[in-house]
């Protein structure tokens, strides 16, 4: 099933535009019925979206020049990545262009003294980090996903490390950024501190392709931790796991990665990676620093988790094991899929304070189950991020019509605790119904600043803002 295009190419026909792109791009223009149709496909369960053409451009002077003539003619341009996003963001759900940076992949400096690195936006975080292998840095933000790093800009994307080194938020230093009308502009520098204006760096960042294209990003780098050390441990109950975590937090322990799984994820792993593990929930942690220190991280750690009920504990330095740990974990979305093979995911992301998370994880397993629905929970719990991976069939109403009360409701849960109705998949087209009870009248801000940046529109429409 595929959404036709509600708006043409431009008012003078979808032929203009195509050509005057064609003439400039030649082969890079691609308009071919496969090529198109995967460029329509997502992760999650949203029909796909076919784009009228797919520009694949290799400078910022090219995608300057693709904006200013979508700009003349009124044509949406949807940016594209990796397409790994869960809320539809990258949907050419009005048609148009998609503008694949994938080709933008070099990394084009590393400045090890000052720890930051600037790259294009098709770069991908594991190849950024295969590329700094040799200079003792790597960069942190870890969504799962191999992501590119355009796109973790473009939804300010966090994952598994952001307990320890923060989100794209933090991670981004300076942006540079193609407007509506294909004006370049430059925010930020590689400086740690200004005092020199809006910042508009941080404007763009979580702005999913709505407000400009990104095409340089400069990123903050770490030192690779001298020692690293990663646990698996099982509880009697979520509620056990959950005030493991929040004890170890308001302890201060210096954790890299807290994950909780409950009992239907590790069913999951067990079906997808053949992970032998009690189907009771788990925390997997992760902990870095010098040797001495990661040492008695954990050993703290050990007694926390053993005063809430938390046993079977396997901890591992070897590399090879912390990847297997890491990976299966990676694979969650995939792995919940064997709890329902055939089915789609819905994947839901909420974030509320860490006090709050407790009751949150309850009111969501309890709330699911009432409704009969298959889904297995996961979360960077460090941070009260949690996400319930909810088997569906999409051309099933009445189950999409109790997925969607379900959905709703943790939103509002999430809302009434003090938190957000997504800590980290973003808006896209799949939450855009919450951004006015996020948001209030600061929503009428934002409608300024999209009118401002993008009058005529055609910067990714139908997503972010209702």
């Amino acid at each position: 099933m595929t959404h036709s295009a509600t708006q043409t190419l431009s008012p003078d026909g979808a032929e203009a535009p195509l050509h005057a792109l064609h003439e400039f791009l030649g082969e890079r223009l691609l308009t071919s019925q496969a090529t198109r149709a995967q460029h329509a496909e997502n992760e999650a369960w949203y029909p796909a979206a076919l784009p009228d053409a797919v520009a694949r451009p290799l400078s910022t002077s090219e995608v300057s020049r693709i904006l200013a003539i979508c700009h003349a003619s009124g044509t949406p341009v949807v940016a594209q990545g990796a397409r790994s996003s869960l809320e539809g963001h990258h949907l050419a759900i009005r048609g148009g262009v998609a503008l694949d940076l994938t080709g933008m992949d070099r990394v084009l400096s590393v400045h090890a003294e000052d720890l930051d690195a600037v790259v294009q936006p098709g770069v991908t975080r594991e190849a950024l980090n295969a590329h700094l292998r040799d200079t003792g840095l790597f960069f942190p933000v870890d969504p799962g996903a191999n992501a590119t790093l355009g796109g973790m800009a473009a939804t300010r994307a966090s994952g598994t490390t952001a307990v320890r080194y923060g989100t794209m938020r933090e991670a981004v230093l300076a942006l540079e950024v193609v407007q509506a009308c294909g004006t370049v502009i430059r925010t930020g520098s590689r400086a740690r501190k200004s005092a020199t204006g809006y910042d508009l760096t941080h404007l763009f960042v979580g702005s999913e392709g709505t407000l400009g294209i990104i095409t340089e990003l400069t990123l903050r780098l770490f030192g690779q931790p001298d020692a690293q050390s990663a646990a698996i441990c099982r509880f009697p109950s979520v509620a056990e796991a959950v005030a493991t975590v929040v004890a170890t937090i308001q302890m201060g322990l210096p954790v890299a990665r807290i994950e909780l799984v409950d009992g239907m994820m590790v069913r999951g792993f067990n079906l997808h990676a053949g992970a032998g593990l009690p189907e009771e929930p788990h925390l997997f942690v992760e902990f870095h620093g010098t040797e001495s220190g990661v040492a008695e991280t954990a050993t703290l750690f050990g007694e926390i988790a053993a005063e809430h009920g938390g046993q079977a504990f396997r901890w591992s330095r070897q590399p090879e094991e912390r990847r297997a740990l890491w990976s299966m974990r990676h694979n969650a979305h995939h792995a919940t899929r064997m709890l329902r093979p055939g089915a789609r995911t819905v994947s839901t992301d909420v974030c509320v304070p860490i006090s709050a998370l407790a009751e949150a994880v309850a009111v969501a397993q309890e709330e699911g189950h009432a409704r009969g629905l298959v889904q297995a929970i996961v979360g960077h719990v460090g941070d009260g991020n949690f996400h319930c991976g909810i088997l569906v069939d999409p051309e099933d109403a009445a189950e999409m019509k109790r997925v969607k009360e379900f959905t709703d409701l943790l939103s509002d849960l999430a809302l009434r605790l003090g938190g957000v109705v997504s800590g980290e998949h973003g808006i896209g087209m799949g939450k855009i119904g919450k951004m006015e009870a996020q948001h209030g009248a600061a929503l009428g801000a934002m409608r300024a600043m999209k009118q401002a940046l993008d009058p005529k529109g055609i910067l990714n429409p139908g997503k972010l803002l209702p």
